[in-house]
């Protein structure tokens, strides 16, 4: 497996601003059922616009294994 940056939301703390959606370049994050938010992992990249928006700051870019 390999490891690759990948932005992780904590849902428990996310306020649903949509502040993140807006900055996302591939367009992969959305507002799950007016709740928070939710990325597409398998699409998305690592490169942390989402978490320096986040005026919540509950978005952070990890190391994290994926399927080659």
């Amino acid at each position: 497996m390999a490891k690759k940056r990948k932005a992780i939301i904590d849902t428990n703390y996310c306020v649903a601003c949509g502040t993140c959606v807006k900055v996302c370049p591939l367009q992969i994050i959305h507002i799950e059922q007016g709740v928070f938010a939710k990325i597409n992992y398998d699409k998305c990249v690592g490169c942390g616009k989402c978490a320096r928006v986040c005026p919540a700051s509950v978005i952070e870019v990890q190391m994290m294994e994926v399927a080659n």
